[in-house]
């Protein structure tokens, strides 16, 4: 039975896997997006067309780990600062789009369908949420997230979050199971709700940074990963034990964590596990596809799809005129939040077990929700036209993605990268600090300095640090850390970036040479060079002769590098080390004290 077992797994494994690396390769490639790939590849695999996955709510319950870990990286990029910066969009914006959208698909279901009218508010209200795991992967790969049309998305997305409270407050009031035992009364969900984020938050301070800053002190780099899951997975099961949201608990200590140096670590960490797991999501909910409900009620399915994301649409883009976007924006924003979402299905089947629906029309508002999911992509493509302004439009500016990180970063912040840093800075060049040295990074907050812990020989952590949108990349790390290989990848990954490199001596620089880095200085030849023409002047020479003389040595040096990177050896050119005086200090004048 074990063996069953096993050799079942591996070959669900196998089709999961298979299928869904085919169909998002082919959909990136048509530019439709991964999301429909995963989407269509669960609907064939499963049980309503080839059969071969079963339990498609065991993988969506499992895969919903993949929402709360979006959140939680989402909550990264949000400082509390900067979430009660947009408290007005999040609780006016956010409160009027699922009010209104809640209420009219409420509406426009008990007009035109049989359903009571509790029926239509346990099938409506759901419907005026968005999908989360769908909208905000799409503002990542755009590059939006951090644009004020990303902030009013994610602001709305937010209090859908918050509103699961009461909208399943709202479905129990109406329940009509007498055998359903009745949950806590609303008024105590919202105090449990303010308890566990102010429990979250002290966690937050006085547990999880300490824990982070023991574990950077060892250097475990395994245990990182570790933390990060735990964090994520401790704050959601407490949100679930008391019956809350899960993404919401992810969120509220992914913000807790957002100051801290450890950012783009923890960014960098929980990344793979968000994109395995919400792939994971998408393809559950194409298995959960009803396509034989479809099939007996095409019409209906795809009349009530189209009225849903008309209805989304044009309300979203009401609001956001009313919230001073430009009409182009606002009518991006409504395509984009257009769809139902995840927490439908969780809020169907609780309307089902309410006795308020059937379990049929759970069953065929969930495909609806899939519908409008699997419609999201196309919509945007379609509107393009509409929604981006003309280049080069004269009367109005493009609202478009834009880098909000750094203009540089800075990888190592020892005393060569403290003195890189203040000086971009004092040029107005934005820097962001990286480096793995806990007590100095504690000791650089003391003075004002922001520095990030993390590994900046790691591609995914430079990812998350912002290099896609960096201009400069400056490893100014101590010891021989860098080579060859690893300078062409960080140039293929980011070819927009200048690289600057810093090598310890001359072995460093000539395992380097070839790599495309602009600029490589080795560590103390500049000071050697200033302490140089400082002694030299000192001496009494003329600014022609000092110059002569670093000149000669500049020359020399290259000449011997050059000699030693074609040999391969250090050992070679010996001659031109200058070991003798060149007699060059003609206009030489006796320094003061001597004779």
């Amino acid at each position: 039975m074990e063996e069953h077992g096993q050799a079942f797994l591996l070959q669900e494994g196998f089709f999961l896997l298979g299928t869904a690396l085919v169909f998002v390769l082919l959909f990136r490639r048509l530019g439709l997006g991964a999301t429909l790939g995963y989407l269509l590849a669960g609907a064939i695999l499963g049980p309503y067309a080839l059969g071969l996955i079963g339990d498609a709510q065991g993988k969506i319950d499992f895969a919903e780990l993949g929402i709360t870990l979006l959140l939680f990286i989402v909550g990264l990029e949000l400082a509390p600062r900067r979430l009660w910066r947009m408290r007005s969009e999040i609780f006016g914006l956010g409160f009027l789009q699922v009010a209104l959208c809640g209420l009219a698909i409420s509406a426009i279901i008990y007009s035109f369908t049989p359903f009571t009218v509790q029926a239509s508010l346990a099938l409506g209200l759901p419907l005026g949420l968005s999908s989360t795991a769908q909208v905000l992967p799409m503002l990542q790969s755009a590059g939006r997230l951090n644009s004020p049309f990303g902030e009013r998305a994610f602001a709305i997305l937010l209090f859908q979050d918050l509103s699961i409270i009461p909208l399943i407050t709202i479905i129990a009031a109406m329940n009509r199971n007498p055998n359903l035992p009745e949950g806590p009364p609303g008024w105590q969900l919202a105090l449990l709700t303010v308890g566990a984020i102010v429990g979250l938050v002290a966690a937050g301070r006085f547990v999880i940074r300490p824990l982070f800053r023991l574990i950077g002190n060892l250097g475990e780099r395994e245990m990182f990963v570790f933390a990060a899951l735990f964090t994520v997975i401790a704050s959601a099961a407490l949100m679930q034990t008391l019956g809350l949201s899960t993404a919401l608990g992810a969120f509220i200590a992914g913000v807790m964590l957002a100051d801290s140096p450890y950012r783009h670590e923890l960014e960098a960490d929980v990344e793979p596990f968000r994109s395995l797991l919400l792939g994971l999501f998408f393809m559950a909910v194409g298995m959960m596809l009803d396509l034989s409900a479809i099939a007996e009620r095409p019409l209906f399915v795809v009349s009530m799809a189209l009225a849903l994301i008309a209805a989304k649409a044009a309300i979203i883009f009401a609001l956001g005129l009313a919230f001073k976007m430009k009409w182009r924006s606002a009518l991006a924003l409504g395509f984009l939040l257009s769809q139902g979402g995840e927490f439908g299905f969780v809020l169907f089947a609780q309307a089902s077990e309410a006795m308020l629906i059937e379990s049929q029309a759970a069953s065929l508002f969930g495909a609806i929700v899939t519908l409008s999911m699997v419609a999201t992509p196309f919509l945007m493509m379609a509107t393009r036209r509409f929604r981006e302004a003309p280049q080069g439009h004269a009367g109005e500016e493009r609202e478009g993605p834009r880098a909000d990180g750094a203009s540089a970063i800075i990888v190592g912040y020892g005393r060569f990268g403290q003195t890189v840093a203040q000086i971009l800075n004092a040029a107005d060049i934005a820097v962001t600090l990286i480096d793995t040295d806990i007590q100095m990074i504690d000791v650089a907050q003391g003075f004002g300095a922001k520095v990030y812990f993390g590994d900046g020989r790691r591609l995914d952590l430079l990812r998350q640090a912002g290099c896609s949108d960096a201009q400069i990349i400056a490893f100014c790390i101590d010891g021989e850390q860098l080579d060859d290989a690893f300078l062409r990848a960080v140039q293929t990954a980011f070819p927009q970036a200048a690289i600057y490199a810093r090598v310890y001596d001359r072995r460093s620089l000539l395992k380097i040479k070839d790599s495309p880095a602009r600029f490589i200085v080795r560590e103390v030849l500049g000071s050697a060079v200033t302490l140089s023409r400082a002694i030299l002047d000192g001496l009494g020479l003329s600014v022609d002769d000092i110059d002569r003389a670093e000149g000669t040595y500049r020359k020399m040096d290259k000449e011997r590098l050059s000699l030693q990177h074609e040999a391969r050896d250090l050992r070679v050119a010996h001659d031109r080390i200058i070991t003798e005086p060149l007699h060059l200090g003609r206009g030489r004048e006796a320094p003061q004290g001597t004779e």
